[in-house]
């Protein structure tokens, strides 16, 4: 989450940065420009004031050496031009190879000539290669006798510009460096309690209502957060663990009268005759439900204090049970067929999945007068484990099968049948506490041919991601 934080920091503080340097940058490059462009204007003023004494006086070949002598020191060619365009004094040749690179400079020059003064250019950017043309008139007024003129190459100008804004750049960084060695750990410290309550409410969502968050750690505004959130698990752990403790009580404190009741029922059978004999098999019959539904309790409040996920290697789980399974559908005249593909590693619901595979096994066995039995596994999504047990009974139909997961729900037709309801929706309790479903399908095809259709209990696992 820090890294998401930085991602929104980060940006923000470099169009900052962008907004302070980019004017900056442009205020020193045309400092640099104007720097060069007042040295050039310097020197011209000066040639064009010895050129005006050389010319009143007829005396030019000092003034010619001097201008030679500035282009071999500087590379740059200066040149004194007549009124016509003519260059009077100066590196002839040097002077027009520069002047055909320079659209501009007959304008610049005719402007002199007038008696203008050149204006500072405008092409202060590194990547414009155009030189810098600077003429100064001799004489004054209507008397212009000529016009001094540098041509400059800036390249030096140009990567001094470039040097400043690389020294820019690198003061700018500083702050993003410091912004973001500041804030890594700041905001990991800002946000530890969040990740930790994630976490926390991650494990909680798997059925661990044991997990508290660290109070001590983080902002005070994320400290209360933490303190609250622990108080809000405590309340809920209690109230679960209370009923727990209850419908676990109950069922254990209702065991004995039950029992004491089912033995005086059964003490009474000898003084029994004609319909008190039928009365008695129903009271009878009554009580042993009772306590199955009592033992059903009990088992579903244990399994219900167990609620952790761990992986589990499923051949190790079938090697176990399979056998058992054989024997037990060969006892009831059916055929169970096992395709199951070796190395799957699924998440394990809490209380074992043999126990969550024992019970679907035993339903197809006692509720659905199936055939055949058939236990299947694949991978399938990736990452997703579905185990299917399928038979070719009796099915159940589409609106009974939106009721079966429901706990105590039986069908009409299995009333007669021992059981309490229970089974079903306790697997399929266990099974979502390790973050998978179980759902209920359509089954196999009946192998006699006649119409209907099985029932297929699947249950879908995650894969052990380690």
């Amino acid at each position: 989450m820090h890294r998401r934080l930085l991602a929104v920091l980060v940006p923000l503080a470099v169009l900052l940065v962008a907004a302070l340097g980019l004017p900056l940058s442009v205020t020193v490059a045309e400092r640099e420009m104007q720097e060069t462009y007042v040295d050039r204007l310097n020197d011209v003023g000066r040639f064009a004031s010895l050129a005006e004494t050389a010319l009143s006086a007829g005396r030019t070949e000092a003034l010619h050496q001097e201008l030679a002598h500035y282009h071999e020191l500087y590379g740059i060619p200066a040149a004194l031009i007549d009124p016509s365009g003519t260059v009077l004094l100066g590196p002839t040749a040097a002077y027009q190879r520069a002047a055909r690179a320079e659209p501009a400079l007959p304008r610049i020059v005719t402007a002199a000539l007038a008696g203008t003064r050149s204006e500072p250019s405008g092409a202060w950017a590194p990547w414009d290669d155009s030189a810098l043309v600077v003429a100064e008139p001799v004489g004054r007024d209507s008397e212009v006798v000529g016009a001094v003129v540098t041509i400059s190459d800036l390249s030096k100008t140009r990567y001094r510009i470039l040097v400043r804004w690389a020294q820019l750049a690198g003061i700018g960084l500083l702050p993003l460096i410091a912004l973001v060695a500041v804030a890594w750990p700041v905001s990991a410290w800002v946000l530890r309690p969040v990740r930790e309550l994630d976490a926390a409410s991650s494990r909680i969502s798997q059925g661990d209502l044991t997990i508290r968050a660290d109070a001590e750690a983080g902002p005070v505004e994320l400290r209360r957060l933490a303190e609250s959130f622990n108080t809000m698990m405590d309340a809920v752990e209690n109230a679960a663990q209370r009923q727990r403790d209850f419908v676990s009580d109950a069922s254990h404190q209702l065991r004995n009268p039950l029992t004491s009741l089912r033995l005086a029922v059964e003490s009474l059978q000898p003084h029994l005759r004609g319909d008190g004999e039928q009365m008695y098999d129903v009271a009878v019959e009554e009580a042993k439900a009772m306590q199955r539904m009592l033992n059903s309790l009990q088992a579903s409040a244990r399994m219900d204090s167990i609620r952790r996920a761990s992986p589990v290697e499923l051949d190790a789980v079938l090697a176990t049970r399979v056998e058992r399974w054989r024997a037990l559908t060969a006892t009831a005249g059916l055929t169970l067929t096992v395709d199951v593909p070796a190395g799957l590693r699924p998440l394990e619901p809490p209380g074992g999945l043999g126990s969550v595979l024992d019970e679907l096994i035993s339903n197809a066995l006692r509720l659905s007068g199936a055939q055949v039995v058939e236990v299947s596994a694949r991978v399938d999504p990736p990452g997703v484990v579905t185990i299917a047990v399928r038979d070719d009974g009796q099915g159940l139909d589409e609106p009974e099968r939106a009721q079966a997961l429901r706990r105590f729900w039986r069908s009409p037709r299995h009333q007669n049948v021992s059981g309490t309801g229970l089974g079903l929706a306790i697997c399929a309790d266990l099974v979502g506490a390790a973050g998978g479903e179980l759902r209920l399908e359509d089954g196999l095809a009946r192998a006699d041919g006649s119409s209907g259709h099985g029932l297929a209990a699947v249950i879908t696992l995650p894969v052990d991601p380690h």
